[in-house]
């Protein structure tokens, strides 16, 4: 028979003193530590706080721009307005067809670009598309991906009259470089 190198430990069987000294030593450790806890300054803090979410900036609304449009005594009509991203900044811009409220004949229109800054400050004109001055009306107004298109009808002379229109111009304006360019849509012809 071959002895063991070991000899045999006395506590080799577990008695109800062992349990006991051991939950002992156990309940030791747990309630040091409870109180053995790290001071506010160093516990971990929480993550980061949910930022607000960004105010939401409106399309400006025609009728509280000045509008750079001299009627005199009579008023501003707001023929059409569309709005949509223009500049690709996130804010929606507005684009509104404009002429002096005549009891007679046909006014020429205007077109404006208008945008409000992001504290929502009044909103101002930034373009002049189409200047009232150059006798033009607008039709087929639109404003998609970006890109505003129209159809102009002018004069091809001081001599044609205001009732009737000779020259039709489709257009397209489109944010490239800092300011709007005037081009025509493809596929269109001008009359």
């Amino acid at each position: 028979m071959q002895q063991s190198a070991v000899p045999e430990l006395a506590h080799a069987h577990a008695r109800p003193i062992h349990w006991l000294a051991t939950a002992t030593a156990l309940a030791g450790v747990m309630a040091l530590s409870s109180a053995l806890q790290p001071d506010a300054a160093r516990a971990a803090q929480p993550g980061p706080k949910a930022q607000p979410a960004p105010a939401v900036v409106t399309a400006p609304d025609p009728t509280e721009v000045d509008l750079p449009l001299d009627c005199g005594p009579v008023g501003i009509v707001v023929k059409q307005k569309r709005s949509g991203d223009l500049d690709g900044d996130g804010r929606p811009e507005t684009v509104a067809v404009v002429h002096c409220d005549a009891s007679m004949g046909t006014p020429p229109d205007g077109v404006y670009v208008l945008t409000r800054s992001t504290d929502a400050a009044d909103p101002r004109v930034v373009a002049t598309l189409v200047n009232p001055k150059d006798r033009k009306t607008v039709t087929d107004f639109a404003v998609r991906d970006a890109v505003v298109t129209a159809t102009l009808h002018g004069y091809s002379s001081a001599d044609v009259p205001n009732c009737c229109p000779d020259v039709t111009d489709p257009v397209k304006w489109q944010w490239k470089n800092g300011a709007f360019t005037r081009s025509t849509p493809a596929g269109a012809q001008s009359v």
